[in-house]
């Protein structure tokens, strides 16, 4: 089963790296093979955690699937969870995890754990979201750059 983790140190807060990653409705902007995503509900469960229930269409080419997740925003955890609940995966796990390292400065941890239900489907997009997995950390460091400044 595929699988990818990678740390970066950006030229931003912890805080500002979450708020950024949990804002999910802007992933179409700026994320790689994201296409859409909506949020279906949003729960508060107190002391700075949330559950979101979020559809993400993805597409390479001519290929489009949309899965349904289950994140956990943990802000006191500085801690992103993301839990396959529907869609053509057999299981999806990812987690980004945010930590200062200097006033202006965090670390990025992200990792993630896929594998598709469907084999040929799997091979078809395998090689592809490998690549933007790999390029995941990448854009949302752009983004910040963008929404936050340098």
């Amino acid at each position: 089963m595929p699988s990818f983790s990678t740390t970066r140190r950006v030229a931003h807060t912890a805080t500002n790296m979450f708020d950024l990653v949990a804002d999910a409705e802007n992933y179409p902007k700026f994320l790689p093979l994201c296409e859409a995503l909506r949020i279906r509900g949003r729960q508060e469960t107190g002391e700075g955690r949330a559950i979101l229930v979020a559809d993400m269409t993805v597409g390479y080419k001519a290929v489009r699937e949309t899965f349904t997740s289950r994140v956990l925003l943990d802000r006191p955890a500085m801690t992103i969870r993301v839990s396959y609940l529907d869609g053509p995966f057999e299981h999806l796990d990812n987690v980004w995890r945010f930590v200062d390292v200097g006033e202006k400065a965090c670390d990025v941890h992200f990792s993630i754990d896929y594998a598709f239900r469907n084999r040929i489907l799997g091979a078809l997009m395998g090689t592809m979201f490998d690549k933007a997995f790999r390029k995941f950390a990448e854009a949302f460091e752009k983004r910040a750059d963008a929404v936050y400044g340098r």
